[in-house]
């Protein structure tokens, strides 16, 4: 299944929103090999909280490789694979940010990005979907600690 965001998105929890819930719209993506979405609409209490404008963004963009790679053959004397090849996935979130009084926004951003082994997406799915389940999961248990961490410098 391909990323498809759509509806009300359920954000991670916050001590000072009550219930915040995003609407995403799709946008194009930057690149070629990209999806976008632009957050049109905010749900719950979000108290000063801005959506999506064209100076003043609130996206998320999902990348995968321009050029996959698949798993090489392995050396037919040893059996051993070379260099196994990665296949990179990124994503980056854009959101408006003010700085000071009377100032035009500017823009915080967060880039990760992942690096998939080539033939463990067949090989091994299992794993690669506990990778991913564990993710959402530390970022959704970890909202608080994140949005603290970024205000308060406190890890």
């Amino acid at each position: 299944m391909s990323i498809s965001l759509s509806g009300a998105i359920t954000g991670g929890s916050m001590s000072q929103f009550t219930t915040p819930t995003y609407t995403v719209t799709t946008d194009v993506a930057p690149d070629i090999n990209g999806k976008q979405y632009a957050v049109t609409t905010l749900g719950g209490t979000q108290t000063g909280v801005r959506t999506h404008a064209v100076s003043d963004p609130f996206t998320i963009a999902f990348f995968r490789p321009k050029s996959p790679k698949a798993l090489p053959t392995p050396n037919p004397i040893t059996g051993k694979y070379g260099a196994i090849p990665r296949n990179t996935h990124g994503c980056v979130v854009r959101k408006g940010v003010n700085y000071a009084a009377n100032q035009a926004p500017d823009i915080a951003i967060f880039r990760g990005s992942w690096d998939i082994p080539a033939g463990s997406d067949a090989y091994d799915s299992a794993n690669i979907r506990a990778l991913t389940s564990f993710l959402v999961g530390c970022f959704n248990n970890q909202s608080q600690g994140l949005g603290d961490m970024f205000c308060n410098g406190i890890i």
